[in-house]
């Protein structure tokens, strides 16, 4: 069995890092796209919710790979983990508000919970 030597594992790391934030990166920036170009409240709201948390994990995953320090990956974790518990619940307030707004338009929803009939 051959030695793989530790010069391999860090450019492989290196590489899965870069691959990681350039993937992160596009997916972020497709969110901001979306926000831009899309018309309605609940495509914006898909928009900045979906890419733009799985870009930010990329990133933060790529950037663990690169510092490889314990200290900086528990703090990009955490960073996960917020975003993760923050993200779902604030898509939900703002399409709540949308709602009661009169933002969103009843022809955009498959059911209407909130308003208590049914299509």
């Amino acid at each position: 069995m051959t030695q793989v030597e530790p010069g391999f594992w860090t450019a492989l790391a290196d590489v899965a890092a870069a691959v990681c934030l350039l993937l992160g990166a596009f997916l972020t920036f497709s969110a901001g796209v979306g926000v831009l170009r899309f018309t309605n409240l609940l495509a914006r709201m898909h928009a900045v919710t979906k890419p733009q948390v799985l870009g930010l994990i990329l990133l933060v995953v790529g950037a663990a790979l690169r510092l490889r320090s314990w200290t900086a990956v528990t703090l990009l974790a955490l960073v996960v983990v917020f975003q993760l518990l923050t993200s779902p619940v604030a898509a939900h307030m703002v399409g709540r508000a949308g709602f009661r707004t009169g933002k969103v338009r009843p022809e955009d929803l498959d059911a209407d919970d909130l308003s208590g009939s049914e299509r």
